[in-house]
This record gives C-alpha cells, structure tokens and sequence, in this order.
C-alpha cells in the first residue's frame, strides 16, 4: 500500500509541478490577529533572488497553467493518440456503448502515467526534488522540465511535420534543441493525429472483411432483408476475444512510443 501511495504521490508532484512551486513564496504562514482570531496573509510583494521569477508573474503563470491544464495533459502527452485509437477499436467492433466513454478515458490516462512514467520521474529528479530543496531557482527547474517534455514530443514528432510548421513560422532553420515549444507542440500534435489514424485503420481491416463475408454469404442465401451487422457483430466479438485484443491493442500502444 505504501509503495501505491508512494506512486501516486510522485505522478502527482509533478504534475502539479508547473504551478504549484509559484506559490510556494507568496504564502505567508497563518498569524494571530489583535482579536486572537487567526489569519492569512498574502504576499506577493517580497524580494526574490536573482535570476528567479517575480511571485507576482509566478501568480499569474499559475493561474493560467490551472486553465490550461487539461489542454496541456491531452495535447503534450501521450493521451492522444491512445484516446483516438481506442475509440477506432470500439467503432470497428460496432458496440457504441461497450466500452463507455469513462472507461476508455480512464484507461487512457492510465496508459498514459505508464509511458509517461520515465519522463516524469526524470521531471520530478532533476526539476521539483532540486527546486523543493532550494537547490535550484523556478526559472531553472521549469528549463529543465521543459527540456525533457520538448524531448519526448521531439521523439514521437516527424521531421517533416517540424519543418512546416518552422517554414511558416519564417523562424529561419534551427537545431533540435533550439527549437521552441510554439513549433515543438503543434507538430507533435500533427505527427500523432497521423499516427493514430494510421493505427486506426489497421484495427477496422480484419473487421470489414468479417462484414464483408458475412454480408456476401446473406446475398448468396437470399436473405436481403437480414440487416448484416445483426450476423457479423457476434463474430467480430469473437474474433476479438480468441486474438485477445485488448492485449494486442495496449500493447502495440505501448511499443508505438519512442521513450528514450
């Protein structure tokens, strides 16, 4: 039990990471008034150290990462080419509502804290461990957290996706790691809508050719009337099981990511 808790602890710590450090010196401690009623002060108006991020702009980031949040976890992770995949095989079969949208969105952030794992903790030793020891400045652990997301985007994204997208930027040519979070994003995106749709219609071929067939032997024996998806449905379900399909499905979702 310790070693779950301790496992949802750190996936936490660094997800909240971008914004939760911005608070960490603009709340004073709670202090008795005149009254003898506690209180909380406030403070955005304290000196920082060089280099470091003013607390007021660190409110404001804050503010703005809390709405962007789902965006980013959607957009800049791996979430969404397992989301769309998942929804092609739950098509393909042709049972809309087995499995329901709640449980395909949970095994998706599921399988995403599993292959962002690596990242994460990578994110969580070298930026939050030295930024909460005072070790290192916001500014620096946001560089370094940045760096490594930039890294995993950059493995999953073609190259030709991020020259389009530094081609109508007129940003002139760039190296890899120069390159910044405004092509970075945006051609990651691209380069996994891509791939997701191709691994989607990879999972529709073995099933149209059981509509196919079945919808062929209906014509042969005369019986037009019979809608084919009524016949074809329960064999698309059993093909599905013999296969082990959600086995194959996660698994070739997992082996897709390059986590280097």
């Amino acid at each position: 039990m310790s070693r779950i808790l301790q496992f949802f602890h750190r996936k936490r710590s660094i997800l909240l990471f971008l914004f939760l450090f911005f608070f960490l010196g603009g709340y004073g401690y709670a202090q008795t008034t005149g009254t003898g009623s506690p209180g909380l002060r406030i403070d955005v108006s304290g000196a920082n150290e060089e280099g470091d991020l003013g607390l007021a702009i660190q409110l404001v980031i804050a503010m703005t990462i809390l709405t962007l949040g789902p965006s980013v976890i959607m957009m800049m992770t791996c979430f969404t080419r397992i989301i769309i995949v998942l929804g092609f095989v739950r098509n393909a079969i042709g049972v809309n509502a087995a499995p329901s949208s709640q449980i395909i969105i949970g095994l998706g952030l599921f399988l995403t804290f599993f292959i962002m794992g690596p990242v994460w903790n990578k994110i969580y030793d070298d930026a939050v461990t030295p930024y909460m020891e005072k070790a290192m400045l916001s500014s620096e652990a946001l560089e370094v957290a940045t760096a490594y997301m930039k890294d995993f985007m950059m493995n999953q994204t073609r190259q030709e996706d991020a020259q389009f997208f530094l081609e109508i930027s007129r940003q002139g040519a760039m190296t890899r790691d120069e390159l910044p979070l405004s092509i970075v994003v945006p051609s990651f995106i691209l380069s996994e809508l891509r791939t997701a749709f191709q691994m989607g219609f990879l999972i529709f071929i073995p099933f149209i050719v059981v509509d196919f067939i079945v919808a062929s032997t209906l014509m042969s024996m005369g019986m037009m009337m019979m809608p084919p998806v009524v016949i074809s449905m329960p064999f698309k379900l059993l093909l599905f099981v013999l296969v082990d399909g959600w086995y194959l499905i996660v698994q070739s979702l997992v082996e897709s990511f390059n986590i280097s």
